[in-house]
């Protein structure tokens, strides 16, 4: 096996939404840059970036209960759901920045309109529905959102949801029909396509193995390239490891401080497809509910409206799966891989610490189909079972990690990114809601890595996304503007969820 050496400005690991956001941005900010892309399976978007293996949902907190806890007092605290929803919109300026300016074309192929509505039962969940609604709307960042607690209204909205419901109980929902269903996995080679097109080198077939720092603080990157046979060695001035559920690994090998007392704890997601189109054709919205105690907060029951390959589908989940590997084609080793001696007792604490989730995915890896069944009729009460198939969806591993606020061993849910002191290599760990939020977490990768250079790039992101720099919950202005700009430039024409 022979063996060959080259350099890059930039080497990012992984050929996923996060990558290619991150690519697409540099190129943008530097045209001249010399950027490599690395990705051990053929094609772009095919882990976690997939369409089957991703939310799709838009996440901006437009339905995900999760996002809006209830404190102590009863009031609600909707402070995440602020910066989800601003995040959001960052990812919205920049799409619609790359169509304007023709580097991506047909968005309708990635991002549709689609209501998002949550869903509750019982007394109690319709009256925090009802103040998470009104505390909400208060910001105009949920403008157009709608509350009722009418049963005939929530029927005119998802009337295949209500079909034979017992109405006695309470219920309420809120919708909002700004909500969109994403195809990451299309976005993700769209971005990739245009890249390439700017001499970006995307090399498919190669596995990243090893990554070691240089004499001269550079990082020397070990590929097998698999569709040679050979071994590859490639430096650079700057590493991004964007490789999903596999990050964590690279990350133990590059040694940094900043990798040690992290470990990573792996969660299947699974869902039940509808095959019958009968049954497809009678719902068009995200519906959100909330989750059963003991679930983690990536596990809220929806039962999603979803555009796959051109085709509508319906899905209901998701389920717990267990696979100790990392990514859906990776190692049964992974998880085992990933326990070193100075992440052990983090991951023992974390097994103590979470018992009762340990349980709720014990219950749901012994969940038979008719069982998953019974929980989409929680639903739709006239499911049949014959009009739903299980697929598994992606692996997501979530962050294990010594907090001062969670003490040793705290399970962490939603991304975060871990980078050197010096900035010269910076890693994505986590999950939900990452996709979505991807150009305001790559924004963050370049402040933290590229300091030296926001002084000359920060004209060009504000011209990409010109809310860059400011909250948007203080600067009321700017929302409706931002909302009409980037549907037009989108094809965003929202309708009623009953106008299909």
């Amino acid at each position: 096996m022979s063996s060959k050496q080259m350099t890059s400005d930039v080497i990012l690991i992984g050929a996923g939404i996060m990558s290619a956001t991150l690519g697409s941005l540099l190129k943008e900010l530097s045209p001249d840059m010399n950027i490599t892309v690395f990705e051990k399976l053929q094609s772009a978007g095919t882990e976690s970036s997939n369409v089957w293996n991703n939310a799709g949902t838009g996440h901006s907190a437009l339905c995900e209960l999760n996002y809006t806890p209830e404190k102590p007092d009863g009031s609600i605290d909707i402070t995440k759901a602020l910066t989800i929803n601003e995040q959001f919109q960052e990812s919205r300026q920049f799409w619609s920045h790359l169509v304007n300016s023709g580097y991506i074309e047909n968005p309708k192929e990635f991002i549709r309109p689609l209501p998002h509505m949550s869903l509750v039962h019982g007394g109690d969940n319709v009256d925090f529905l009802k103040k998470r609604f009104e505390t909400l709307t208060e910001n105009r960042l949920f403008e157009g959102m709608e509350f009722s607690d009418d049963p005939k209204k929530v029927e005119e909205w998802i009337p295949l949801v209500m079909k034979g419901r017992d109405v006695n109980q309470p219920i309420a929902a809120t919708k909002i029909d700004t909500g969109t269903d994403i195809n990451f996995g299309v976005l993700t080679s769209k971005l990739l396509a245009h890249l390439e097109e700017q001499n970006v080198n995307i090399r498919y077939s190669h596995e990243v193995e090893d990554i070691q720092r240089t004499e001269d603080g550079k990082w020397e990157v070990k590929v097998q390239n698999y569709e040679d046979d050979t071994l590859e060695y490639h430096t650079a001035n700057f590493v991004f490891i964007g490789g999903g559920g596999g990050a964590l690994p690279l990350l133990q090998k590059t040694d940094i401080p900043e990798s040690k007392h992290v470990g990573g704890f792996p969660v299947s997601g699974l869902f039940m497809v509808c095959n019958n189109p009968d049954v497809v054709a009678q719902h068009d919205a995200k519906v959100y509910g909330k989750a059963e105690v003991g679930a983690p907060p990536m596990s809220l029951p929806h039962l999603d409206t979803r555009y796959i390959d051109g085709e509508r589908t319906l899905l209901f989940g998701p389920f717990a799966g267990f696979s100790p590997k990392f990514l859906k084609t990776g190692s049964n080793m992974d998880l085992l891989g990933s326990v070193r001696p100075d992440n052990a007792f983090t991951m023992l604490a974390a097994g103590a610490k979470n018992m009762q989730l340990t349980r709720f995915l014990l219950r749901q890896l012994m969940l038979s189909k008719e069982q998953r069944v019974e929980e989409v009729r929680k639903f739709i009460p006239d499911a049949k079972t014959e009009d739903w198939d299980l697929v598994t969806a992606g692996q997501r591993v979530q962050v294990i990690k010594d907090t001062e606020k969670g003490g040793r061993g705290t399970l962490q849910f939603g991304t975060e990114v871990v980078n050197s002191e010096d900035g010269t290599i910076a890693a994505l760990l986590g999950a939900s809601p990452g996709a979505s939020t991807a150009a305001s977490i790559m924004l963050e990768i370049i402040e933290k890595c590229f300091p030296h250079r926001l002084d000359e790039w920060e004209p060009k992101i504000k011209e990409i996304i010109p809310s860059y720099g400011l909250s948007l919950r203080e600067h009321p202005e700017l929302i409706r503007d931002i909302h009409a700009t980037t549907a037009k430039a989108l094809n965003l024409e929202y309708r009623e969820a009953s106008g299909v």
